[in-house]
């Protein structure tokens, strides 16, 4: 039996993306910037799309820029935006447990005359607010912060913070990394202040090298590639339109029964919880302070619905991934995009996890395809093999 629980690395594709993508390869495959039919065809896939994401938005497909992914959108956000407006200020706030692709690009910043101040979180991955907010001065220009964190699934009280943050300084931007938060809650960038958001296509069962960046149309930004001027000059390059139409149709398909979606993922989420925690010498990392053994719903439902941390103690996390895997479950020890560079995970630290706990921990993400069997199937194979590490590793 096989069994993906590292959804929160990358998704598989639907059906009816893999039938679009391949159609927009093979039949309609004309650039975008031809004048004639083929090319208004590919142009069409792109303005369908644009039309898709904007309605699921709330926004306008002008204020939408399709990228080759979540890092590159992060990139054009922060950097493009702190270029554009430095002279508004030249000072970045953001948290102790962002992507790289966040983290990366302020780390350029900073060595270009930027501040960078880092704002910390409490053990349960949550922005200690007031700490933001003492931190805000009259040269603060951005905030970036991620919405839904993917080593964890702590999810921040976004709509708050950006409220909160306006009042104190109106014209402060607020950029949000929605990768692992958008496909799992309705998010309105304008209703909730945001100036500009990011997602990914692989992480909602469309296509890797496929990403959106939203940005406020009164927020201005410069572009970091040049070229032909696509897509109103901010990222020049044929347009990847068979990875454009791919992400549009993952969007479509994305909210429909969404309700029902969530609530079974939280109640996969709240059984495999249960169940693991009944196996010794187990910790569940980024859970509420008020989430007791029971782990009751309306605490479980204050965290991403499809992210679970969970630390073996005395066994190493490396080990068991590749014993889960031998037995065809698969799952990750962190962040995809940091697993070849083995370094301290920076939200694990931040939370405080002990060292042991932290090169013992494995991340499960689940999407709405997983189903009980699979979670049965993970436990059991997960219950076997932790007494037989366990010896292993303690001889």
């Amino acid at each position: 039996m096989g069994v993906y629980l590292d959804n929160s690395a990358t998704t598989q594709v639907t059906e009816s993306v893999r039938d679009k993508m391949i159609k927009v390869l093979y039949e309609d495959y004309g650039n975008p910037s031809s004048m004639h039919l083929l090319g208004v065809i590919a142009e069409n896939y792109m303005k369908e799309s644009a039309s898709v994401i904007a309605e699921c938005l709330k926004v306008e497909p002008k204020e939408l820029v399709f990228t080759s992914g979540g890092t590159e959108a992060n990139n054009l956000a922060i950097i493009g935006t702190a270029l554009a407006n430095k002279r508004r200020g030249k000072h970045i706030i953001t948290t102790r447990i962002e992507h790289p692709s966040v983290h990366q690009p302020l780390v350029f910043l900073e060595e270009n005359g930027f501040e960078i101040s880092f704002v910390p979180v409490d053990r349960t991955g949550k922005i200690i607010k007031e700490k933001l907010y003492d931190l805000i001065t009259e040269e603060t220009l951005l905030v970036s912060m991620m919405y839904v964190n993917n080593e964890i699934g702590a999810v921040q009280d976004i709509e708050e913070i950006v409220s909160e943050l306006k009042k104190r300084k109106k014209d402060i931007l607020v950029h949000v990394d929605a990768v692992q938060a958008f496909g799992k809650y309705r998010i309105y960038p304008k209703r909730m202040g945001i100036d500009l958001l990011t997602f990914s296509g692989h992480k909602i069962h469309g296509p890797k090298g496929s990403g959106v960046l939203y940005v406020n149309e009164k927020v201005k930004i410069s572009p970091l590639m040049f070229g032909g001027g696509h897509q109103r000059g901010l990222r020049s390059g044929t347009e990847n339109v068979p990875a454009i139409a791919g992400i549009g149709q993952a969007v479509a398909e994305l909210y429909t029964d969404f309700d029902e979606k969530i609530d079974r993922m939280y109640e996969l989420k709240q059984y495999f919880l249960r169940k693991i925690s009944a196996l010794p010498e187990v910790t569940i990392n980024g859970l509420p302070e008020e989430c007791t053994d029971a782990f009751e719903m309306e605490q479980i439902k204050k965290t991403a619905p499809h992210i679970m941390s969970v630390s073996f103690d005395g066994v190493r996390s490396e080990v068991l991934l590749h014993a889960l895997e031998e037995k065809g479950v698969y799952v990750s020890a962190g962040s995809a995009c940091s697993s070849h560079h083995p370094q301290p995970s920076v939200t694990l630290t931040a939370i405080g996890l002990p060292k042991n706990l932290m090169d013992s921990t494995l991340r499960f993400s689940m999407s709405d395809r997983t189903t009980r069997e699979e979670i049965d199937y993970a436990l059991e194979e997960i219950k076997e093999l932790l007494p037989v590490l366990r010896r292993y590793t303690r001889k």
